[in-house]
Protein backbone atom coordinates (compact mmCIF):
# COMPACT_ATOMS: atom_id res chain seq x y z
CA UNK A 1 0.00 0.00 0.00
CA UNK A 2 1.31 3.70 -0.87
CA UNK A 3 1.88 6.00 1.64
CA UNK A 4 -0.25 8.53 1.47
CA UNK A 5 0.77 10.75 3.88
CA UNK A 6 4.15 12.49 2.61
CA UNK A 7 5.21 13.36 -0.91
CA UNK A 8 7.80 10.65 -2.37
CA UNK A 9 9.90 12.98 -4.04
CA UNK A 10 10.31 16.24 -1.57
CA UNK A 11 9.08 14.55 1.63
CA UNK A 12 6.38 17.47 1.94
CA UNK A 13 3.57 16.27 4.09
CA UNK A 14 0.99 17.76 2.28
CA UNK A 15 -0.69 15.75 -0.32
CA UNK A 16 -3.64 16.50 -2.29
CA UNK A 17 -6.33 13.65 -3.64
CA UNK A 18 -6.82 14.40 -7.17
CA UNK A 19 -8.70 11.91 -8.82
CA UNK A 20 -10.17 8.12 -7.45
CA UNK A 21 -10.71 5.27 -10.05
CA UNK A 22 -13.86 4.67 -11.70
CA UNK A 23 -14.02 1.32 -9.78
CA UNK A 24 -13.96 2.27 -6.01
CA UNK A 25 -11.01 1.40 -4.19
CA UNK A 26 -8.74 0.39 -6.78
CA UNK A 27 -6.58 3.10 -7.32
CA UNK A 28 -6.30 7.39 -6.42
CA UNK A 29 -4.16 10.10 -7.65
CA UNK A 30 -2.20 12.42 -5.16
CA UNK A 31 -0.22 15.74 -5.76
CA UNK A 32 2.21 17.18 -3.50
CA UNK A 33 0.84 20.35 -3.02
CA UNK A 34 5.14 21.95 -2.95
CA UNK A 35 7.05 20.06 -6.22
CA UNK A 36 3.45 19.36 -7.52
CA UNK A 37 4.44 15.28 -8.31
CA UNK A 38 1.65 13.30 -8.94
CA UNK A 39 1.06 9.30 -9.15
CA UNK A 40 -1.35 6.94 -8.73
CA UNK A 41 -1.32 4.61 -5.59
CA UNK A 42 -1.76 1.54 -7.49
CA UNK A 43 2.54 2.13 -9.05
CA UNK A 44 5.38 0.59 -7.67
CA UNK A 45 7.00 1.64 -4.18
CA UNK A 46 9.60 2.87 -6.08
CA UNK A 47 7.14 5.67 -7.66
CA UNK A 48 5.23 6.07 -4.25
CA UNK A 49 7.07 5.45 -0.79
CA UNK A 50 9.46 8.49 -0.04
CA UNK A 51 12.01 5.28 1.65
CA UNK A 52 12.31 3.81 -2.01
CA UNK A 53 12.10 6.99 -4.08
CA UNK A 54 15.46 6.77 -6.35
CA UNK A 55 17.69 9.22 -4.87
CA UNK A 56 18.90 10.69 -8.07
CA UNK A 57 15.06 11.95 -8.51
CA UNK A 58 14.04 12.89 -4.95
CA UNK A 59 13.98 16.83 -4.33
CA UNK A 60 14.87 19.91 -1.65
CA UNK A 61 13.60 22.86 -0.90
CA UNK A 62 16.71 23.90 -2.24
CA UNK A 63 16.01 22.49 -5.47
CA UNK A 64 12.56 22.96 -5.99
CA UNK A 65 13.19 27.35 -5.11
CA UNK A 66 16.55 27.11 -7.80
CA UNK A 67 14.52 25.36 -10.59
CA UNK A 68 15.16 27.32 -13.78
CA UNK A 69 11.06 27.28 -15.03
CA UNK A 70 7.85 25.74 -14.55
CA UNK A 71 7.21 24.21 -18.07
CA UNK A 72 4.06 25.60 -19.21
CA UNK A 73 1.38 23.50 -20.66
CA UNK A 74 0.98 24.33 -24.32
CA UNK A 75 -2.53 25.32 -25.61
CA UNK A 76 -5.26 22.84 -26.63
CA UNK A 77 -5.72 22.26 -30.15
CA UNK A 78 -8.78 22.68 -31.85
CA UNK A 79 -11.33 19.95 -32.36
CA UNK A 80 -11.37 18.64 -35.87
CA UNK A 81 -13.94 19.88 -37.99
CA UNK A 82 -16.17 16.79 -38.63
Amino acid sequence: MADTTSCPRCAYNTVEHVFASPVPGVWDVLQCARCLYMWRTSEPARRTRRDTYPDSFRMTVEDIGNAIEMPTVPPLRPAPVT
